[in-house]
């Protein structure tokens, strides 16, 4: 099979990954090298115990090198000071390259971290057009000049951060990547990208990618390891002005803190949740919406953080929509994640599959009621089936926090008032959904939800054009559209004096 077609089967997936070779170096200053101290880490293929590659684990040794070349690119002016256009044909360049190698990154995902093929596929889609939209709005973002009298003129100016370290998960390892950086290079900073340690090899393959585009040395730099070890020397280094990241609400307040203790840099966070959705009795078609539903949560294994993962159904419709959803979610079952039938991979590592055994076996102890899944499947793959809890409520674990599986708890309510009081009340707020025909209603639940965005009739809509991200402990700042590349920006205001 050529290298970068298509494969449209099990068996073309599996000969593609057989035929893989992977790249398991740091990339600092242009150059793929070991970790200073030559440590390494495995990363496991989940669906098979299988180890892919051993990883450099990089550390602060690593990490001070990296920011002393960033901060030397940035001053340099390569890139900061590169015309913005020139800017924008590099990027679109390594879209370009992306989107030709998007079988085989799309590939490394699955591998890594146990996605199916055609989740992973749609994140390049996601990724490449993140880079696209990026490099389409470097040449469209103007400063302003400021009314004044005849006697002054007042320019405000927009000019790139500095050094930029962007923190990512694991979850959608690619993608989330892209929301980070495409728009930190755009913007003309210099961009060290620390991937989660359960999933760096895509990370690896786009920075030979940025190469091969022409992004110059010491501007995108990737450092794989751990966060306590070179993504906490990142969060403390006096000179990195500014810090992206996708996580736990957890690692987000200590990344606080270590901005705090070092230079107060800039930091924005897209943390947890625990999201609502909301069905109210008035909605049209109950077996498509059960159908969104049930993939709200399940899609990914529920290894998403926007999951719809509290289900607030009106009492009169509760039981026949609870049917639907649980018909739904055997539809939905895990398979091969290399299968491009298979809706549901393996989970990440042992840890997180534990972890999201334990949450069912708590929900059950607590008495809510297990009305679907509940099992992992046996065979060498960390595979849990669709699960569904009925009567769960708000003091349950299951129904207050972030799982990060795919369990679905399901709550009851008899009016707007008590879904509005249940949806809000979680310290989360990174999304909502509402299914009603009522417009009326529509909007007056649209504003009083605490939540960054708002899904109608729908879940997980929307495009590189509107912003991504929260509200509460959900995290602040915004990743998509131009407001992210406004985050990674700077303001300057600039006062010239005319003379009479």
């Amino acid at each position: 099979m050529p290298k970068n077609e298509m494969p449209q089967t099990l068996d073309g997936w599996r000969q593609r990954a057989a035929d893989l070779t992977f790249e398991s170096r740091a990339f600092i200053n242009d150059v793929f090298v070991p970790a200073a101290s030559g440590e390494t880490f495995e990363t496991v293929n989940p669906a098979t115990g299988e180890v892919l590659a051993k990883v450099a684990s990089c550390d602060a040794a690593d990490a001070d090198v990296a920011v002393s070349h960033a901060r030397a690119a940035f001053e340099g002016g390569a890139w900061s000071r590169l015309a913005p256009g020139k800017r924008k044909r590099v990027l679109l360049r390594l879209a370009d390259l992306m989107e030709t190698h998007k079988a085989e990154l799309a590939l490394l995902d699955t591998l890594d971290m146990g996605k199916p093929i055609q989740s992973a596929l749609g994140d390049m889609a996601g990724a490449i057009g993140c880079f696209r939209y990026q490099a389409e709005c470097i040449d469209k973002l103007y400063g302003e000049v400021a009314p004044t009298g005849e006697e002054a003129l007042a320019l405000v100016l927009r000019e790139p951060l500095g050094v930029v370290a962007s923190i990512v998960p694991w979850n959608f390892p690619l993608m989330m990547t892209a929301w980070k950086v495409a728009p930190a290079l755009a913007a003309g900073n210099s961009v060290i990208l620390k991937p989660s340690e359960k999933s760096p090899l895509s990370a690896l393959r786009l920075a030979q990618l940025a190469q091969e585009a022409g992004v110059p040395r010491g501007v995108f730099q990737v450092l794989p390891g751990f966060g306590h070890t070179v993504g906490k020397a990142l969060a403390l280094s006096m000179d990195v002005d500014c810090l992206a990241f996708t996580g736990s609400t957890g690692v987000g307040k200590q990344l606080m803190q270590y901005a705090g203790e070092s230079n107060l840099k800039r930091l924005y966070l897209e943390c947890g949740g625990k999201s609502p959705n909301i069905v109210f009795a008035d909605c049209k078609n109950l077996d498509r919406v059960a159908k969104h539903a049930a993939a709200a949560i399940f899609h990914n294994q529920g290894e998403v953080c926007i999951a719809g993962s509290r289900l607030l159904v009106e009492n009169s419709i509760r039981e026949t929509f609870i049917d639907k959803v649980v018909a739904c979610a055997e539809t939905m079952q895990p398979g091969d994640p290399l299968d491009p039938d298979s809706f549901m991979g393996a989970m990440v590592d042992e840890t997180q599959y534990r972890r999201v055994l334990e949450f069912i076996r708590q929900g059950q102890e607590e008495g809510a009621r297990l009305r679907a899944g509940g099992q992992a499947l046996d065979g060498p793959g960390l595979f849990i089936t669709p699960t569904v809890f009925d009567g769960v409520t708000p003091e349950m674990a299951i129904g207050r926090e972030e799982i990060f599986g795919p369990v679905l708890s399901v709550f009851g309510f008899d009016c707007e008032e008590e879904a509005v009081r249940l949806a809000n009340d979680s310290v989360y707020g990174l999304a909502a959904g509402l299914w009603s025909q009522d417009i009326d209603r529509i909007m007056r639940v649209t504003r009083r939800l605490e939540s960054g965005q708002v899904f109608v009739n729908n879940w997980a809509g929307g495009d590189q054009t509107v912003p991504f991200g929260g509200v509460k402990q959900s995290g602040n700042g915004r990743d998509k559209s131009h407001h992210s590349l406004q985050e990674y920006s700077e303001l300057k205001s600039v006062w010239v004096s005319l003379s009479s």
